[in-house]
């Protein structure tokens, strides 16, 4: 039999397998079976060396022409074996957009934020006006101008958290007390809410970020009446129907000063064991008194013709208080369990 018959028929026997076969491995194999290096049609083109020179080129031209139909009839059955199987995947994976979805846990916001959106609402149905002020502060603003001595303990080290620079990350909210009265006139009503930082151990009632809400009110004929009726509104409104106490305290940028209490909602003063109060009957709730005259002097005021009061919400404190809470670890640890509860 002549090379160019023994081609002929290795083409029409493998087109004819190539009809039988549907998957990727066989049709591969088919492939290196005829086509390969080792393959069946390159063992009958060794016998070239036996032809006449002029009838080789014949023959390779019939030769080219038998692998290429044989490529062609492959390359269209993997195709379509692959067109097969993957028909066949997206049947098994159809999604029934009809069924019932995956129930997902909703979020809660967060009790911190909460205790704080709910106070900044009551500020500004009494008219206050809300201001953000800088975290990173100079001594100036943070102590200075506040009437802090040079040897007030704030000022050391183990309280504050000093920068390379000189500057210091803000151990309270009232140096925005120094910011808006030195760019605005009164009168005044404004409070800013934010965080704070002092270099605290973390235990069950200390953090070394903890957040606040300063607030200060400044006008002609300002009065510690004024002040009490605001916190004592304040204080109503957030916790109920509930009793105020006024103790006198030192802060350096207010004169007079006080310490606020309220009255423990939880025994009302009637149980020596009571894990909020402790049996005192009262809670110590924030600090508040009459801008001192050397402050309103800082910010350029004339505290013959002005005066203020001002005072200074622990959110942490608020919140603890509002839901009986005795760690205050609690707020940044993240336990889904506790979040969950608000």
């Amino acid at each position: 039999m002549s090379l160019v018959a023994e081609i002929e028929a290795l083409e029409v026997a493998t087109l004819a397998r190539v009809e039988g076969l549907s998957s990727d491995e066989a049709l591969e194999h088919l492939r290196v079976e005829v086509l390969g290096r080792k393959g069946a049609l390159t063992a009958i083109l060794r016998g070239l060396k036996d032809v006449p020179a002029g009838d080789r080129p014949a023959i390779g031209e019939r030769a080219n022409a038998a692998k290429r139909a044989i490529e062609e009839r492959i390359e269209a059955a993997l195709a379509a074996a692959r067109a097969v199987a993957e028909s066949s995947r997206l049947a098994s994976e159809v999604v029934d957009v009809t069924l019932p979805a995956r129930g997902w846990p909703r979020g809660r916001r967060h009790p911190l934020l909460r205790t704080m959106e709910e106070a900044i609402d009551i500020f500004e149905r009494m008219g206050f006006e809300v201001v953000e002020s800088p975290e990173i502060e100079d001594d100036e603003h943070n102590f200075e101008a506040l009437n802090f001595p040079d040897d007030h303990p704030a000022r050391d080290m183990q309280d504050t958290f000093l920068l390379e620079d000189g500057r210091l990350l803000r151990t309270h909210c009232t140096p925005s007390q120094v910011h808006v009265m030195r760019a605005r006139k009164p009168p005044l009503a404004v409070i800013t809410p934010g965080p704070t930082y002092r270099r605290d151990d973390l235990d069950l009632t200390h953090a070394p970020m903890f957040h606040q809400i300063d607030c200060f009110l400044v006008d002609e004929q300002v009065s510690f009446a004024d002040l009490k009726g605001f916190l004592t509104e304040f204080l109503t409104a957030f916790f109920g129907d509930v009793a105020v106490r006024f103790r006198a305290s030192f802060f350096p940028f207010v004169e007079p000063g006080a310490e606020v209490d309220i009255g423990c909602a939880l025994c009302r003063g009637k149980d020596a064991a009571c894990r909020v109060c402790r049996g005192e009957g009262w809670l110590e709730i924030l600090g508040a008194g009459m801008i001192h005259p050397n402050v309103l002097r800082a910010v350029g005021y004339d505290p013959e013709k002005v005066s203020g009061f001002a005072f200074g919400l622990g959110v942490e404190r608020l919140a603890m208080l509002r839901h009986a809470i005795d760690d205050i670890r609690l707020f940044t640890e993240n336990d889904l369990r506790f979040l969950r509860q608000f």
